[in-house]
């Protein structure tokens, strides 16, 4: 009379765990508990010293024109762009490519999702995810472009807002950076372009 159950062998084989997901429970803890030790080296005092004239000169230009002179070119995303720009100026995430295209590809999905499907919970996350996953996809990660995404959403933002604020408001950053991160002898900004 045959076997009908297979042989533990065979189940291994058909059963093997998927590519895109850990193994076991004890692998994915595993994962959590690192036993390593911050890499990043003490910075000198002439970096945090360029770190805070970027981010004021950058920042306050911004705040500039949108309290005194009413244009609208400030998004809170930005304060954090200004992080990366002038606080990490060679990071990927802080290069004109990520930075300018993060924003305003966030925005652009922002907007969409909420001219679509309305302001909800489920479309903020929905319009964070998407931009999460389109910067991924076209090389454009800008952490702080996923705000973006979400500000468009929760407060309600037209057509105009990929361009202004976010359009604008980017590359005025970007444009302090390029003149005060290359004042400094040890800092190059952009590494790239695109």
């Amino acid at each position: 009379m045959p076997n009908s159950l297979p042989e533990k062998e065979s189940c291994e084989k058909t059963a093997a765990p998927s590519e895109h997901l850990v193994s076991s429970c004890e692998a994915y803890w595993h994962k959590m508990n690192s036993a390593g030790r911050c890499g990043v080296p003490v910075p000198a005092v002439s970096e945090c010293f360029w770190a805070l004239v970027g981010s004021f000169a950058g920042i306050g230009i911004v705040t500039y024109l949108a309290f005194i002179q009413e244009i609208p070119v400030l998004v809170a995303s930005l304060g954090a762009s200004a992080c990366l720009i002038y606080g990490a100026p060679a990071a990927p995430f802080a290069q004109p490519r990520n930075a300018i295209a993060g924003h305003i590809l966030s925005a652009i999905i922002g907007v969409t999702v909420y001219q679509v499907a309305g302001c909800y919970w489920y479309t903020a996350a929905l319009s964070v995810g998407i931009a999460v996953a389109a910067m991924v996809g076209t090389r454009t990660v800008h952490p702080p472009a996923g705000a973006t995404a979400l500000i468009a959403v929760i407060t309600r933002q037209d057509w105009l807002f990929p361009l202004m604020p976010v359009g604008v408001g980017i590359g005025i950053l970007v444009v302090v950076g390029l003149l005060v991160n290359n004042l400094a002898a040890k800092r190059q900004y952009p590494n790239y372009w695109w």
